[in-house]
């Protein structure tokens, strides 16, 4: 089984398959390296795609002390894949938890980032709901360490943000769920402890957006209610930036919806490499209507 090591010796799984450009793929709380199996088969027969899990997601190592997990080390280990892997540049995609780390990496790292697509990041940025968003978190830790993830995993695949995929595609649905139950229960406790309930807002980082220039994307479901303010938020600031919403759809979107999910993210990457993809131009954004239009007459 490949295992790459991060800066703080720390050792992680990964898989990659095809040739070409390098596509990472960062995996969500809920999810691991299998969770990106749609995209891996559709983008390696183009680039080379790759996948790991993160620190706390067995087979990677399961570090015992919280305070080795956080939101800075989560966009470090997608640098340490890289220097492993000898890549010096790379499309970055990440879902939820991943999209944090992506969308840190652009900020880090913009010199490694060909482009980065941000799905499914959100949840707790809201200033009005950070302290709700750290009880959360602090209970959801307390059950998972409990009950283990074999118990919690089922309550929480079943959330009202997943729902959507359980109807859509049941059998789908449910290889989710029986993957999320096999993860390491102190693995995820310390994954909510340091990562999920530590990371800063997004609203506190408003500033680094708007100095961001690598070419975004950002992908939500429409029903994902916790990732659409904060959606718009990061479209309004970051420059380099697209927005894009699936209909009818909750956060899981590369597993709900695979076919739209991969359509977006192909013609993003081909705008991107063609140097079709710039920053927004300033006359969109005047804060009128209509502009000049009617002034002077």
């Amino acid at each position: 089984m490949p295992h790459l090591k991060t800066d703080d010796n720390v050792e992680l799984y990964y898989e990659e398959a095809g040739e070409g450009t390098p596509i990472i793929f960062v995996h969500e709380f809920a999810g691991d390296y299998r969770s990106w199996e749609p995209q891996m088969r559709h983008f390696s027969r183009r680039y080379r795609a790759i996948t790991y899990n993160a620190r706390g997601y067995s087979p990677s190592d399961i570090p015992s002390n919280p305070n080795d997990y956080s939101q800075k080390r989560a966009c470090d280990d997608i640098r340490a894949v890289m220097d492993a892997l000898q890549i010096e540049e790379a499309h970055i995609v990440g879902l939820s938890m991943g999209g944090f780390a992506t969308l840190h990496f652009g900020f880090d790292y913009p010199e490694k980032a060909l482009s980065l697509v941000v799905g499914g990041c959100g949840y707790g940025a809201q200033p009005n709901q950070r302290e709700m968003f750290q009880n959360e978190t602090l209970a959801t830790v307390e059950k998972i360490k409990k009950e283990t993830m074999d118990v919690a995993g089922k309550a929480y695949a079943s959330g009202p943000t997943r729902v959507q995929y359980q109807n859509k595609d049941p059998r789908g649905w449910k290889e989710f769920e029986v993957q999320l139950r096999e993860h390491s229960t102190e693995g995820s406790a310390n994954t909510m402890m340091g990562v999920q309930r530590l990371r800063p807002s997004l609203y506190d980082l408003e500033d680094k957006m708007r100095e961001l220039t690598v070419p975004t994307m950002i992908i939500n479901g429409d029903e994902d209610d916790p990732c659409l303010d904060p959606g718009l938020l990061m479209k309004r600031n970051i420059s380099s930036s697209s927005l894009v919403v699936l209909p009818r759809s909750g956060h899981t979107i590369n597993l709900e919806e695979p076919a739209m999910f991969n359509w977006f993210v192909d013609d993003f990457l081909h705008q991107v490499e063609s140097g079709n993809w710039g920053l927004r131009d300033p006359r969109s954004q005047t804060g009128s209507i209509l502009g000049d239009t009617g002034k002077g007459s």
